[in-house]
């Protein structure tokens, strides 16, 4: 958050080209942050690239002013001291929890365990949803592929992202319950948002102008 320009988060992956098409709309040439340059400064305007996971932490610590990132990443931490001030409404994903189509694993484990085992990368939404519904569950954090551990009986159902469904079809898996939609979000670091007020409350608006 050093000097006077203003440091945006910018998220990799699945978000990265939705954002730099915004950030193009507000009259920003993203051209070398496409080419994979992770620090470039733009007028009073500087973009850093990182893992959507990363953008709370850089935002949180003063390292961006403002971030971007999805729905699920600030519910997956909850404790990240970062002001959210606008849905962006790109990157739409549900969580969901899915099982094995044509099974009733999530119903059966209940019913013969008072458990129900669920693989994620999402341990904290997961472990959420099932207490909130008032269900005992074993949460496994899994990095990977998460769609393989119920095919291969490590758990009984899975909590994950899905935009398509197309993934989960493709491993014989069905959505048994939706948990919330998950699109991208502006948050902004508490005290940038107050010695910055101008600038950022600036750029909102003029998002709110392009949507």
């Amino acid at each position: 958050m050093p000097g006077s320009a203003l440091t945006i988060a910018v998220p990799r992956g699945a978000l990265f080209g939705d954002t730099l098409d915004l950030l193009d709309r507000l009259g920003l040439d993203t051209a070398e942050v496409r080419g994979n340059d992770r620090k470039l400064l733009f007028g009073d305007v500087g973009i850093v690239t990182m893992r959507p996971s990363d953008v709370p932490t850089y935002v949180e610590h003063g390292a961006a002013d403002i971030g971007i990132t999805g729905k699920d990443v600030l519910l997956e931490a909850p404790d990240r001291d970062v002001y959210e001030l606008l849905d962006l409404g790109f990157g739409g994903c549900e969580m969901v929890v899915a099982a094995r189509a044509g099974d009733d694993v999530l119903g059966e484990s209940l019913r013969r365990l008072g458990r129900v085992r669920v693989a994620t990368k999402y341990p904290l939404i997961a472990a959420r949803h099932f207490s909130e519904t008032g269900r005992q569950a074993e949460i496994v954090t899994v990095k990977g592929s998460v769609e393989l551990a119920p095919l291969t009986g490590l758990v009984d159902v899975i909590v994950d992202l899905t935009a398509t469904g197309k993934t989960l079809a493709e491993n014989g898996l069905v959505v048994v319950e939706p948990i919330v939609t998950c699109t991208a979000r502006l948050v902004a670091n508490p005290v940038a948002h107050k010695l910055k007020a101008a600038e950022i409350d600036s750029l909102v608006e003029r998002i709110r102008a392009t949507a």
